[in-house]
């Protein structure tokens, strides 16, 4: 059964276009053939071809293949994205290599062997879907970017945040590795992606990985990637996150929660710009920037017994500490309206205000999860209120115990371990901002059993 792709083979000799096609037909879902390559523009304009055969030289006596590489030019201008394979018989070594600094992909010989053929053209047929694929990432990725500045813009006027986005905007720019520090819901993602959206690769990948939820076993294929049959259940190879977000930002949350002996091998990657899967023979060079997380104390993160100092020095030559939103009182209510704004909108009630009394209600609390607890309660406020004046009792300001840091939890109605179960979760997801990974460490479970007892008691 044919394999998908389409191919066009440039050549002057109808023999080689005949013999060519014949070939090719039994393998491609397409074949089209060119004995005029001035046709070759109309040809690219009117279908979609993955792989280019071209020929070096046309005409009787031609053999400098000057010809070939001005067309090989031409139709690398037509579609940057289309794999050539140039084929000849007279052309020497300099040439070859000529038509491989210009862009193409690989080269065959007259007479061809026809698995040789075959062989180079599917690897063409599968570069060109890779190139397809790495395009439709690019542009999803800014998508993804400008939705994300459009839907959660960094607010932030008060004199603790402008002296943040400074930094940024100075970072940014540059290629250095930088480690956001900050409480659970301060925003640190949303600071992670500015530094990309305002560098030189915000037009290419930013892909988020979260260090807390990678499992050791599974480590170094998550990031670095395998070799098919490298392990048991490896039925296909995998590039791992550093290559996918080669020539982009990969954003390392959670970072504190690294495990000793993983930070020997992130340190070992970072310091070569290499990474090995796990069954190959030699390492790849990678391309990314580094951006890291952590909602870990700065002076915890020092301590030696907790985290390398080498890998410390890796990630934070440029350090950002985003404030708790009970330092920076100024934009609790400039986020609180924009959320007003955006979830008034979605839920069909854009006329919805503050009241001053909720006003003054929201500037008091101290925020315990910070910006992503405000969003939340916003949420709640707006899908629960009644008139369209927000009162503070349209918003779940809870004090007491809950806000110290430990986990408190009311006496249940009965005795039964279902409910006393469910009220411990709600507990430890409310101290710890909603942090799946957070709370599950504290009651010893892992993230998935976590989301099971969740999705059970329906939180």
């Amino acid at each position: 059964m044919p394999e998908t792709g389409s191919i066009l083979i440039v050549d002057d000799d109808e023999d080689i276009l005949t013999a060519g096609r014949l070939l090719l037909r039994r393998h491609f879902g397409d074949v089209l053939t060119c004995r005029q390559p001035e046709r070759i523009p109309a040809l690219l304009a009117g279908r979609d071809v993955d792989a280019v055969l071209l020929d070096m030289n046309f005409g009787p006596g031609e053999s400098s293949g000057a010809e070939g590489l001005d067309w090989l030019g031409r139709i690398l201008d037509i579609d940057p994205a289309i794999v050539v394979v140039m084929v000849t018989a007279h052309g020497s070594v300099d040439t070859v290599v000529d038509a491989m600094k210009r862009g193409a992909t690989d080269f065959v010989t007259k007479p061809w062997q026809n698995e040789k053929l075959v062989a180079t053209l599917s690897a063409a047929v599968k570069l060109r879907a890779s190139r397809r694929e790495s395009e439709s990432l690019r542009q999803a990725n800014r998508v993804l970017a400008d939705a994300s500045a459009a839907g959660s813009p960094i607010i932030g006027d008060s004199r603790q945040m402008q002296a943040v986005l400074s930094i940024v905007e100075r970072a940014a720019p540059t290629d250095a590795n930088v480690l956001i520090l900050g409480e659970n819901g301060t925003g640190k993602e949303l600071i992670a992606r500015e530094l990309h959206r305002l560098s030189e690769r915000s037009t290419n990948v930013f892909l988020t990985i979260d260090m807390g939820a990678i499992t050791e076993s599974l480590f170094e294929s998550e990031l670095f990637g395998h070799r098919k049959g490298a392990f048991t259940g490896a039925s296909e190879a995998r590039i791992g996150r550093f290559r996918a977000a080669n020539g982009g930002t990969l954003f390392l949350d959670e970072i504190g929660n690294l495990p000793p002996a993983l930070q020997a091998k992130l340190l070992r990657v970072l310091e070569s710009r290499t990474v090995t899967p796990v069954g190959a023979n030699g390492a790849e060079p990678v391309d990314v920037r580094i951006i890291a997380a952590t909602n870990v104390p700065s002076i915890e993160l020092r301590d030696k017994s907790r985290f390398r100092p080498d890998l410390l020095f890796r990630l934070n030559t440029v350090e950002i500490t985003v404030p708790p939103l009970r330092e920076r009182r100024d934009d609790i209510l400039p986020i609180a309206r924009h959320y007003l704004a955006h979830y008034g909108r979605k839920y069909g009630k854009p006329e919805l205000a503050l009241s001053r009394e909720a006003e003054a209600a929201l500037l008091a609390y101290d925020w315990p999860g910070n910006v992503r607890a405000l969003r939340h309660v916003v949420e709640r406020a707006v899908i629960l209120c009644e008139g369209a004046a927000l009162r503070v009792t349209d918003f779940a300001l809870h004090r007491g115990p809950a806000d110290s840091g430990t986990i408190s939890i009311q006496p249940a109605q009965s005795l039964s371990l279902e409910q006393v179960e469910k009220e411990t979760i709600a507990a430890a997801l409310r101290k710890h901002g909603f942090n799946i990974s957070h709370a599950a460490k504290e009651l010893g479970l892992t993230r998935a059993s976590l989301y099971r007892r969740m999705e059970k008691h329906g939180l």
